[in-house]
């Protein structure tokens, strides 16, 4: 399955369901995939992917949990995931980061369009509960390339080459709509809503490329910026940014699990609004 391309068409995903090596992942709610799913499909409650919590949901769980978390899933070493969700992406992207995190063998992809996309142009779904789990995913650490923690980021804002995307709405970004102790982003962050990357005329595929690198170049990110990092406010819709920016060929991305849930709750850390 190698041949899979990181952004999977719905009509190609159709043609290669049931191949070895295969394996289709929702992260969602039980109950929508006990209504409808891709045929296939396994089943991932997001909830598995983050460590939870009141103040600061999103930061990663222990290596046995994200273990029991992919074996759930049915997910072995050697498949190559393709994940999709019924929002748009933002939490099949954050299993998608979280393999690239326990560098995950196998190849993943995201379903262009997810169920929307799937379900809303006539391809077959059906209902019914999961498939057993797989034995447990061996998970022995985490690639420092693909997360940053507060500390690092605080060390190196203004640094040359290090740009900060900020996926939230504008009313967080600015500071008018404050989910933590103190309001407003990180600083010399550029802001891109994630949901402008969607477009909502085609079932809530990704726009095209050329759009895309238009919309975060417009926002300030240096096309040649050596790293990116992402960030909202769990690292849940900035999942998403990470794999656009992976995807239009940002090589260095990591995503901040912490997020303003963190960054903002820590009143030594500096802000802008």
């Amino acid at each position: 399955m190698a041949d899979l391309p990181a952004l999977v068409d719905p009509d190609l995903l159709l043609e290669r369901l049931g191949a070895p090596g295969l394996r289709v992942v929702f992260v969602g709610s039980a109950e929508t995939y006990g209504k409808y799913h891709v045929p296939g499909a396994t089943y991932l409650p997001y909830a598995m992917l983050v460590r939870g919590g009141k103040t600061v949901p999103g930061l990663v769980p222990p290596p046995e949990k994200l273990a029991q978390a992919l074996a759930w899933a049915g997910i072995r070493p050697e498949d190559h995931v393709v994940a999709y969700d019924e929002e748009g992406g933002a939490a099949a992207c954050r299993l998608l980061w979280t393999l690239a995190l326990v560098r995950h063998p196998g190849g993943a992809s995201l379903l262009d369009g997810g169920i929307h996309a799937w379900g809303g142009e006539g391809r077959p779904l059906e209902n019914g509960p999961p498939p057993p789990p797989a034995p447990d995913y061996p998970v022995e650490g985490f690639d420092p390339g693909v997360t940053i923690e507060a500390d690092e980021l605080a060390r190196r804002l203004g640094e040359p080459g290090l740009a900060v995307v900020d996926a939230r709405t504008p009313e967080e970004y600015t500071g008018a709509k404050a989910r933590a102790a103190r309001g407003g982003h990180i600083p010399g962050a550029v802001h891109v809503n994630w949901v402008e990357t969607l477009d909502r005329g085609r079932n809530l595929r990704l726009r095209p490329p050329e759009a895309l690198r238009a919309l975060y170049t417009a926002a300030g990110l240096d096309p040649g910026a050596r790293e990116v990092v992402t960030y909202c406010h769990t690292h849940h819709r900035s999942s998403h940014t990470w794999f656009v920016l992976r995807l239009l060929g940002h090589e260095r991305v990591r995503g901040y699990p912490g997020s303003w849930s963190e960054w903002g709750n820590r009143p030594e850390l500096p802000v802008e609004r």
